[in-house]
């Protein structure tokens, strides 16, 4: 699903700004995800034409619309395309000092993504393991401990799922439930 900012926007659509507008933009974004997916898909809240968008604004829109979706284990996996180099700056004023992390990438004109990334930071232990369900393209917390437990002094099945289980919170991670058992694949293949 791809959502058009700008096109949500009311007044001036090149440039979002204020509490009280990004709180008006979050009850559409809510309004237009309210019929739920059969599969995960992602979201993209695209900023295409979207020059600025205030710290306040995406606090109140773009993190309390992922924070939602999230918390209530959607299938939708909301992700920001097309900021520029302004927005992006102010979403790493919102993240990096509360330890959130959002994906971005960039769509083409037929809506495919590219050059996906991370907005925030990881910590080392949460990093290793999104670069390592990248690499492996599927996985669960089983596996990760049986190949890579010994050399991240991991005595314990549980710690590996448990950053699974926090960057799927996070909407980094794809959770696939198969019966009791959950495995794990990236929203995107690189980035």
């Amino acid at each position: 699903m791809r959502i058009l900012m700008r096109e949500l926007a009311e007044g001036d659509l090149h440039v979002l700004a204020g509490a009280l507008t990004g709180r008006k933009m979050l009850a559409k974004l809510v309004e237009l995800t309210g019929q739920e997916p059969d599969q995960p898909e992602p979201v993209f809240l695209d900023f295409e034409g979207v020059e600025v968008a205030t710290a306040s604004f995406l606090r109140e829109s773009v993190l309390s619309f992922r924070d939602n979706v999230r918390r209530r284990r959607s299938n939708f996996y909301p992700v920001i395309a097309n900021a520029s180099d302004l927005i992006a700056d102010e979403l790493k004023v919102l993240l990096v000092p509360n330890g959130k992390v959002l994906m971005l990438c960039s769509l083409d004109k037929s809506g495919e993504p590219h050059e996906p990334r991370l907005a925030g930071e990881l910590d080392p232990k949460q990093r290793v393991t999104f670069d390592l369900v990248r690499q492996r393209g599927e996985t669960d917390a089983a596996e990760l401990m049986r190949e890579y437990g010994k050399r991240e002094n991991t005595t314990v099945q549980t710690a590996w799922n448990n950053r699974l289980t926090s960057l799927a919170s996070l909407g980094l991670l794809v959770e696939l439930s198969q019966g009791r058992a959950k495995r794990y694949r990236p929203l995107f293949t690189e980035g």
